[in-house]
């Protein structure tokens, strides 16, 4: 495996991404290299996204990806709500178990709604609605995300074909219809709580995730 020292070559940038410098991101996962990108200004989102590397995957391909939307209440504040946080830490211990990967960190709160409008989403959920319904009523999409950033990370790396560590299908397919290849789909199974049995169970059953 190659050294994780990041590179000081000239900052990259493509048609719909604008890139930072590389830096060394020591974490509990391991040494990793993390870099910021953002789409441009004529593009729907002005957030700033994060990759985190491990080792060797420019032009390479079967490269092993997380992408994984922000949830800040699950990845930071260890919400048992749902699964988010497990399964980040998850997706980075098996890259670094691998060897090699990246995990692309959209900003895109909530299944894209924000977190304003996730905390009024929780409060229905509270009252008994699952994901879906909570956001129905809102008058909310019930999953606003896209992986157009990502697709162009992909390609701006040349990653010929990745490996996705997920359990959502609407992933794949979206990356197959902007033209990266899927090679494999890793799955990212966690152990459920009580609090997040019945997120689970809607994620299975409404939204067709492999779980």
């Amino acid at each position: 495996m190659k050294t994780d020292k990041p590179s000081r070559r000239k900052k990259p940038s493509a048609a719909g991404i604008v890139c930072s410098e590389w830096a060394a991101l020591p974490t509990a996962a391991g040494p990793w290299r993390i870099f910021a990108f953002r789409e441009r200004a004529e593009r729907r989102s002005a957030n700033a996204h994060v990759a985190l590397v491990c080792g060797d995957i420019a032009g390479k391909a079967r490269i092993p990806v997380r992408i994984h939307s922000e949830c800040l209440t699950g990845d930071a504040f260890g919400s048992k709500k749902c699964d988010c946080g497990p399964q980040l830490k998850l997706a980075m211990r098996l890259i670094r178990r691998i060897g090699r990967g990246m995990v692309i960190y959209l900003r895109q709160e909530g299944r894209g709604i924000g977190i304003f409008d996730k905390v009024r989403a929780y409060h229905l959920q509270d009252q008994g609605a699952d994901t879906v319904e909570a956001n129905r009523l809102l008058g909310l999409p019930v999953d606003a995300r896209d992986y157009r950033a990502a697709a162009d990370l992909l390609r701006l790396l040349d990653i010929r074909s990745v490996r996705l560590l997920t359990n959502n299908p609407d992933k794949i397919k979206y990356l197959r219809r902007a033209g990266i290849r899927v090679s494999e789909r890793l799955p990212l199974i966690t152990r459920p709580t009580k609090e997040n049995r019945g997120y689970l169970r809607t994620k299975k059953s409404r939204l067709r995730h492999a779980l």
